[in-house]
């Protein structure tokens, strides 16, 4: 298990490399929601997003010999990135597979920080793929989130969060692979105890809803989602162990949901953010997530890489 200990040690790493993202009033989403509503402008992150922050804290406890073989990971974009970018410069040698749906404007920002990417079928053809790759080269691979320098470098934003907001009551968090809410759990419990840890997944790839159901990491048969970030067909063991120690609910958002989010930041909060971004504000918006009037509730909004025809069409959708 990740402990505070960790995520302060993580918060070493991040700080001087990264940024220290704002935390942001919303009074117009408090008015609608009956909560006094922050907003966590992770979409602010270089590269576009939280991932960078677990990236960084993973490639700076790579050994020599690991940076010498170079590394590869599977992503749809944020953490495709993310490797990009800590690989770079940290003057290692990075491979993204990415499927071959990814967003243009996330296989395009990776192969500018960097990384060979690699197009490959489906999201579960790149995960077979990264791993032949992996055995074929010799090269280290980096779990997206089920790695515990990963956990604990994205636990760093929940002690931003408690820092900045120290009478906070409750934590809103997206939730894809689960690493994010894993390390923000982790952190804002220990520092916290009483404060509300809630996670939010798409109904179309709600694979740590389904792991806490079965009791272990399962393997979707399916995702469906317009959440890309969010589209991971697996969580991990490790995820679901700080999950169950440290999370008190987890709540599920739907398509129409999310682009609602998105258009309510863009409009409102003047934060551009893509839909794995929005889940967290589109729960609050939704009612999904229930909470005491006036509760002082911290959202984050976790990614910001949308390509712009997309979010027309999103938008235009709606």
């Amino acid at each position: 298990m990740v402990t505070l200990e960790d995520i302060r040690a993580a918060r070493e790493v991040v700080y001087g490399a990264l940024s220290r993202t704002p935390l942001l009033r919303s009074t117009t989403l408090g008015d609608r929601t009956g909560t006094r509503a922050f907003l966590k402008a992770e979409c602010l992150q270089r590269t576009g997003s939280f991932k960078t922050r677990g990236a960084t804290v993973r490639v700076a406890h790579l050994t020599p010999e690991e940076r010498k073989r170079g590394l590869v990971a599977v992503s749809a974009g944020n953490h495709a990135q993310a490797i990009a970018y800590a690989a770079t410069a940290a003057g290692v040698r990075s491979t993204v597979v990415m499927p071959e749906t990814a967003p243009r404007a996330k296989v395009e920002a990776s192969r500018g920080y960097g990384a060979e990417v690699i197009l490959h079928g489906t999201v579960y053809d790149a995960f077979d793929r990264a791993e032949e790759l992996r055995r074929e080269r010799g090269l280290v691979y980096v779990h997206p989130f089920d790695d515990p320098h990963i956990i604990a470098g994205q636990g760093t934003v929940g002690l931003e969060i408690v820092e900045d907001l120290p009478e906070v009551d409750a934590v809103v968090v997206c939730v894809g692979g689960g690493g994010l809410i894993a390390g923000i759990a982790t952190a804002v419990k220990a520092l916290r105890p009483g404060v509300r840890v809630i996670g939010v997944e798409p109904t179309g790839a709600a694979c740590v809803t389904a792991g806490l159901q079965r009791g272990e990491a399962v393997f979707l048969d399916r995702v469906d989602t317009i959440a890309d970030g969010l589209a991971t067909p697996t969580t991990g063991n490790l995820v679901l162990e700080h999950v169950r120690a440290h999370v008190d609910d987890v709540v599920l958002v739907d398509d129409a949901e999310i682009v609602a989010g998105i258009g309510f930041l863009l409009e409102r909060a003047k934060l551009l953010a893509e839909p794995a971004g929005a889940a967290a504000t589109a729960a609050l918006l939704a009612g999904k997530v229930d909470l005491p009037e006036g509760s002082r509730v911290a959202v984050t909004v976790s990614g910001g890489n949308i390509d712009i025809s997309r979010l027309c069409q999103h938008l235009t959708d709606s």
